[in-house]
């Protein structure tokens, strides 16, 4: 009801092993009483930390400011060590590799994702929860889609600067929509948008704790973006989870070669609410752009946003056309959380999280209520627990763009 995110899987379960409290305890005792060589190797610990979403609102509203994310990936990293890494969690990080194989043929991929016999089986070898919808693959990636329409992008000569665009993993290969509205509003509005190759965020590398691979990709985007990116050619992304690893983790996870030049880059990586919000206050993009008709929004933020940057922003650029009313949700944490939610394990407490206020408020809006929602996994959510379509606030302000130039 505070509107606070920390933490979820207390909030719906209400047992004290679910705190942020518990799991530093349980961590504090073994780390410094256990007499074994790898003292993570613990299952107490597993028990524990296994319910924790790593939603980082630990980060922002514990007093102690604990990163009980960054503590889970740790520990999973060493306890992987002495156990293995489970077939599952090594599923889940590679999702980028998966996505890449499945989109040489998507309309096949997607058949086997959603045809009942091969959901059934890709769940069942997953660990996925039976009741949860497998997200499918775009027709096509967004880099192959911006490959071909580069061109149609330009924004000709009254350009208002340059930006970087990172293609992230999720948006590449299943939100491609989002993407391509993104892209097209950008060049609508007069930036020029450039797409250097690069590696993915590293983002389910860093969930599942396999760091070595996550800094390995950290720092081929450090390096790939660090003589790139000043205050005047920003790296903007849509993923708050993948675009924020850049100012979260990437300068304590790179090597030391690298924490200096990921320190410069990080004040200059944004979301791409951060960054049109930014370019509203300066006067470059006015609501006189956008349609005058009215529309109310409902908006959950995601936990990363939350915790890491600001649901301000989002609500801004939502404002924007003027007739537009907007509602931020204190919803806290949506209970997908990633790979969490679809996990059968986990599923139970990922609905419970859900029903805690965002379910109940969005079945309370009228059917022509926009819903925003920045993030990937929390659009997954809110479908999966009210069937309600969320869509991520640049969708919805190129609807609007579009709507103005025909009125």
């Amino acid at each position: 009801l505070a509107g606070g995110t920390m933490c979820p899987s207390y909030m719906a379960s209400k047992h004290e092993k679910d705190t942020t409290r518990a799991r530093a305890n349980v961590l504090r005792e073994f780390l410094t009483r256990s007499s074994r060589p790898n003292p993570f190797s613990h299952e107490e610990i597993y028990e524990v930390m296994d319910r924790c979403l790593s939603c980082k609102g630990c980060t922002a509203e514990c007093p102690s400011n604990v990163d009980m994310a960054a503590l889970k990936s740790e520990f999973l990293y060493h306890y992987y060590r002495q156990h293995g890494i489970p077939f599952r969690a090594r599923a889940m990080a590679n999702i980028d590799r998966l996505n890449a194989l499945g989109a040489i043929l998507p309309a096949f991929s997607n058949f086997f994702l959603t045809h009942s016999l091969g959901s059934r089986l890709s769940k069942k070898v997953l660990g996925v929860a039976p009741q949860r919808q497998l997200p499918a693959l775009a027709p096509q990636s967004l880099r192959r889609w911006f490959r071909r329409h580069r061109q149609q992008l330009h924004p000709g000569t009254a350009t208002r600067g340059k930006v970087y665009f990172f293609a992230d993993e999720f948006t590449n290969y299943q939100d491609t929509r989002v993407g391509i509205a993104a892209l097209k509003l950008l060049s609508r509005l007069g930036y020029e948008v450039v797409m250097p190759r690069h590696a993915n965020s590293g983002r389910s590398y860093l969930s599942k704790g396999l760091l070595q691979t996550a800094r390995k990709l950290a720092t081929r985007n450090v390096e790939t973006f660090g003589g790139l990116v000043s205050a005047s050619t920003p790296l903007i992304g849509i993923e708050p989870s993948a675009i924020l690893s850049f100012r979260d983790e990437y300068p304590r996870l790179v090597p030391a070669s690298s924490r200096e030049k990921a320190r410069q880059l990080a004040p200059h990586v944004l979301m791409i609410d951060e960054f049109l919000a930014q370019e509203a206050e300066k006067g470059h993009i006015t609501p006189s752009l956008f349609t005058q008709k009215a529309a109310r929004v409902l908006l959950h933020g995601h936990c990363h946003q939350k915790a890491l940057a600001s649901v301000e922003a989002s609500r801004d650029i939502l404002a924007l056309p003027e007739q537009y009313e907007v509602e931020v949700i204190p919803s806290g944490c949506c209970g997908m959380a990633g790979s969490f939610g679809y996990e059968k394990e986990h599923y139970a407490l990922s609905m419970q999280i859900g029903e805690l206020v965002l379910f109940p408020r969005l079945r309370q809006a009228a059917a022509d209520t926009l819903i925003a929602a920045p993030g990937t996994s929390c659009r997954h959510q809110i479908a999966d627990g009210c069937g309600r379509t969320a869509r991520h606030p640049v969708e919805i302000l190129w609807e609007a763009l579009q709507h103005a130039d025909t009125q």
